[in-house]
């Protein structure tokens, strides 16, 4: 398993930057909406999400939570059951965690027992890969790199999240959108 340092930003910062890795994978995606501190109610109480994204797919309106862990400690299996629990308060489709530092085996455990997506974000660099035991520095500018990404990890497998490529991030909220499809949108 791959595992990164986490990265140095302020907490506002990286749900922003999370938010922009959530919007790369909107664009194809109809009445795409997402929002940085989102209030919203459910049946048992007001909450406050740290991203909320409303989209519309195969004839029915989504909505998908997500929670950003902007702290040092590996995420928890309770965070994961708390988000699970705002998930069914709310009625939504999805529920989604971005962290700085990773996740506990107990939380990944759950969060892939209940379709919970989890994400560990990384710098952009933790993509490039070269044959030789030392890449070069600084990376190529023709690469594209961005800033930031986010790992996603789905069983045994992980897989990348980033502002400029939204295949895999809609691929984990359950949403497979062909070349096709998007171009009659």
């Amino acid at each position: 398993m791959l595992t990164f340092d986490p990265i140095t930003l302020s907490p506002s910062e990286f749900e922003e930057a999370v938010k922009a890795i959530l919007d790369g994978a909107g664009v194809p995606l109809k009445d795409y909406k997402s929002e940085h501190l989102a209030s919203l109610t459910g049946v048992d109480g007001d909450y406050i999400l740290d991203v909320s994204v409303t989209f519309s797919a195969l004839g029915a309106d989504f909505l998908v939570l997500v929670e950003c862990k902007h702290e040092k400690r590996r995420t928890e299996r309770q965070d994961v059951q708390i988000l699970h629990s705002k998930t069914q308060s709310l009625g939504a489709q999805k529920g989604m965690i971005f962290s700085t530092a990773g996740f506990q085996e107990g939380a990944v455990q759950y969060a892939e027992l209940h379709g919970i997506a989890l994400v560990q974000i990384a710098e952009g660099e933790t993509t490039y890969f070269s044959r030789s035991m030392e890449a070069p520095k600084p990376r190529p500018a023709w690469l594209g790199i961005p800033k930031y990404i986010g790992w996603w990890r789905h069983g045994k497998y992980m897989s990348v999240f980033s502002p400029e490529k939204g295949d895999y991030t809609r691929e984990a909220l359950g949403l497979v959108v062909s070349c096709d499809e998007s171009a009659h949108e």
